[in-house]
């Protein structure tokens, strides 16, 4: 994935995507549908990349590896608060980037992701971002 600026946040944007909350995930399915999953996810704000832990089977990964090009949207959603952070995503097995993944993962939850067979991050390229907050 191309190394693009990332996007300008607010203080309380960014405050906001601290919070020890859960978010959606939205990718597209193979039929043009919308797939709709509850996930953890970090916020890299020097590279401007969101990151969710998942394994590479499941269908929101399937989504994004059978799309190059792909976009995907994460929405964090607290009472009437919220932000989503929108752009093109790729899935990874590299072990550095699942490693990154972990390590800010850990750091934001308190705890590591699930120790499974087949882990892989996803990485959304923030271009777009919506927000109430």
């Amino acid at each position: 994935m191309a190394q693009a600026m990332a996007p300008l946040l607010s203080q309380s944007t960014q405050d906001f995507l601290t919070e020890n909350a859960l978010c959606t995930l939205t990718t597209c399915r193979p039929d043009g549908s919308f797939h709709v999953a509850p996930v953890r996810f970090t916020w890299d704000r020097d590279a401007g990349l969101v990151r969710v832990m998942t394994v590479g089977s499941r269908r929101k990964a399937r989504n994004i590896s059978e799309r190059p090009g792909a976009r995907a949207t994460a929405c964090q959603l607290v009472g009437y608060r919220w932000v989503t952070l929108e752009g093109p995503a790729t899935v990874s097995a590299e072990p550095a980037r699942v490693a990154e993944g972990a390590r800010r993962y850990t750091e934001r939850y308190q705890s590591p992701p699930p120790d499974l067979l087949g882990l892989v991050v996803i990485e959304i390229q923030v271009d777009r971002v919506l927000g109430q907050h």
